[in-house]
């Protein structure tokens, strides 16, 4: 057990462990001009410890080679750290076997994956597709292009003034012609957290395959995809301070055998001829040519580092944030907090009456504060609220109510410079 460890075994609190946490991200020392970075753009791409930038080295150094296809040590060895790093994420993520776990470059490969896989073997002219008013849109387009292609058509369940699912509406989409159902897990421009348990008892109760987009949460919630019972799981490393260009498509094994692959190369296959292709078994299927193999283990340690502390103290330790965050904005004149689900992750969208999302984002950055501003690739969502943009705070678990109270201070100074 390393000191971390003990430090958060002996205290049951993260937030008193919060300092030495953020020793462990090397990025956090850094200076915007004078001011120290508070970051808190990690719902976009959280920041990496030096535990997985070690580990990337270490393999870079001491172990690279191709994988699968040679019999020399360093191949060995390169093809083992792969393997585990599967392993990690299917234990991360409870899957029944590694084989439900492929390899990705992102979420939103892995999402169009099964579009291209299972959508355009299974879908047909004037099957319905459910999607939500909150997802990304890498959970729009490919079924957008797919419809389109196969003359199918999108349901789209709607929010309340809160950001929340309407649920009745949900269960009200279905009928005879529902073939699909894509639903974000957690909402990347308002934070909320779907029912989505319930959900995907419901349409498996009509016999529809799901497929969750928990890109913004699986740095935040404990996923179990058997206890969900989900068809498919997507999520990127990136999020979870861990490599960007990786991810993860979890999909029960029955549906990954029964899907067409997505791409054609090496690995993928398990013989070839001019003739006749055969397909290798999953994972492998969806895995052509060389894989991001450095990322992967990244991955892996990524996934070593985030179990260490918990997910739930994470989650815990991040609520706090999110509460505290919430209270301290909610009472400056002139903002508006835009999502306030009962159930949300450490996420606050917001705008400013009179002043630009993008000039808040810039006279903040003035001051050390790193946000993210702009659509957030959810246009829907800004469509439903009336609104071209917010500002978006995010928050992990090595930030502090310090770090919020400079977000706080950094706004007052927008608000001077563009109100007073």
């Amino acid at each position: 057990m390393g000191a971390l460890e003990k430090m958060l075994q002996a205290s049951n609190s993260l937030a008193t462990c919060v300092d030495r946490i953020r020793a462990d991200f090397p990025i956090l020392n850094l200076k915007i001009g004078d001011k120290s970075l508070v970051y808190l753009d990690n719902a976009a791409s959280s920041q990496m410890p030096q535990f997985v930038i070690d580990r990337l080295v270490r393999y870079q150094t001491t172990q690279h080679a191709n994988i699968h296809r040679a019999v020399h040590h360093l191949s060995e060895v390169a093809t083992h750290e792969y393997e585990v790093a599967r392993r990690k994420l299917q234990h991360f993520i409870n899957a029944r076997e590694d084989k439900e776990v492929i390899f990705t470059s992102g979420t939103t490969d892995a999402i169009n994956l099964v579009m291209h896989g299972y959508g355009r073997k299974f879908i047909q002219k004037g099957d319905e597709i459910i999607l939500t008013h909150l997802e990304h849109h890498s959970n729009i387009v490919p079924w957008q292009m797919l419809a389109q292609e196969k003359e199918a058509i999108i349901r789209v369940v709607p929010i309340n003034d809160s950001g929340e699912l309407l649920v009745d509406e949900y269960e009200k989409l279905f009928n005879a012609n529902t073939r699909f159902v894509g639903l974000t897990h957690v909402s990347n421009a308002l934070g909320t957290i779907n029912p989505i348990k319930e959900m995907i008892a419901f349409a498996h109760q009509r016999g529809v395959p799901v497929l969750i987009d928990g890109a913004q949460a699986a740095a935040h919630l404990t996923v179990d995809v058997q206890a969900l019972d989900c068809d498919f799981y997507v999520f990127s490393a990136h999020k979870l301070c861990g490599p960007t260009g990786i991810g993860i498509l979890y999909g029960k094994a029955h549906q990954l055998e029964a899907m067409q692959p997505y791409k054609g190369g090496g690995d993928m296959i398990s013989s070839v001829s001019f003739e006749k292709t055969t397909y290798n078994t999953i994972p492998y299927k969806f895995e052509a040519g060389t894989p991001p193999i450095a990322a992967a283990i990244g991955f892996g340690a990524a996934i070593d580092y985030l179990s260490n502390i918990g997910l739930d103290a994470i989650a815990q330790y991040e609520h706090e944030l999110l509460t505290y965050a919430t209270e301290r904005l909610s009472i400056i004149p002139g903002v508006t907090i835009i999502g306030n689900s009962a159930s949300k992750v450490a996420v606050i969208s917001f705008t400013m009456d009179g002043i630009h999302p993008h000039d808040v984002g810039t006279l903040l950055n003035e001051e050390g504060v790193a946000i993210r501003t702009g659509h957030h690739c959810a246009q829907p969502v800004m469509q439903r609220f009336n609104i071209p943009a917010t500002s978006r705070a995010s928050f992990s678990f090595y930030n502090t109510k310090d770090e919020v109270d400079a977000l706080i201070e950094g706004i007052q100074i927008v608000k001077k410079v563009f109100l007073s």
